[in-house]
């Protein structure tokens, strides 16, 4: 048994490589660091792909290629490696990856699966659906449970009003639901904001967690990574 899994991993590597290796490397686009940046604006490929109707079972078939990383039921990995995405909005998805597909958004490990080469505009909507649907599991990657008072107040004060009393986000404005999300995922992408290390940020997130140390950024990502909805959830088994 261990020698067919071996072959079985050995055939799709075999398969998979070459195809990286011709692969475009992940363009450049203007960011945040630019003076004429505007955030989400409603142009390019991100709009065309916001026009399509997307199909949950196609959906299905094309996530085969990001279940590798992003796990079967959209989980992703609790160490935060990779994202969890399933129950995400389809809006917040489908513009993540058309940041990523121009460049505005760095992500040379995530490219190779996302760039045009591979999957095209209606697979992308499509894939969208696909992970909305999806019920958001409970067994996320949490944090230390040190400073959560704390990590609440900052919440309440300065995140409630975009990402909603239960991390639900909004879907027509583009902001993610952070309720099932890993901390170490969260957290890394935080401090990359903050510090001007992501392309894609809005600018008001920067202006409300520029003045945030890293004590207050581990507190609020702490309470964040133990948000939760109900309605949303997975059954637990």
């Amino acid at each position: 048994m261990k020698k067919l899994c071996f072959l079985a991993l050995a055939l799709a590597l075999v398969q998979t490589l070459p195809a990286l290796a011709g692969a475009p490397q992940q363009p450049k686009a203007p960011g945040i660091e630019s003076k004429d940046y505007v955030w989400n604006e409603p142009v390019g490929e991100k709009a065309e792909i916001l026009k399509l109707k997307g199909d949950a079972e196609r959906g299905r078939i094309a996530y085969r290629v990001c279940q590798g990383c992003h796990k079967p039921d959209g989980a992703g990995l609790r160490d935060g490696t990779y994202p969890q995405l399933a129950g995400q909005h389809a809006t917040v998805l489908i513009k993540q990856m058309a940041d990523v597909r121009d460049g505005r958004r760095e992500n040379p490990k995530m490219f190779p699966f996302a760039g045009k080469h591979i999957i095209d505009m209606q697979e992308i909507a499509d894939v969208a659906v696909y992970l909305q649907n999806m019920k958001i599991p409970h067994d996320n990657g949490k944090g230390p449970g040190t400073s959560l008072a704390r990590g609440k107040e900052l919440y309440k004060s300065d995140c409630h009003d975009c990402h909603g009393e239960n991390g639900e986000g909004n879907e027509k404005k583009f902001y993610p639901v952070l309720a099932g999300q890993h901390y170490k995922y969260m957290l890394r992408q935080i401090m990359n904001i903050r510090d001007g290390k992501r392309g894609n940020a809005n600018p008001k997130m920067v202006k409300v967690v520029q003045n945030f140390n890293d004590a207050d950024m581990e507190a609020v990502v702490d309470y964040m990574s133990r948000l939760s909805m109900p309605e949303r959830s997975a059954v637990r088994k």
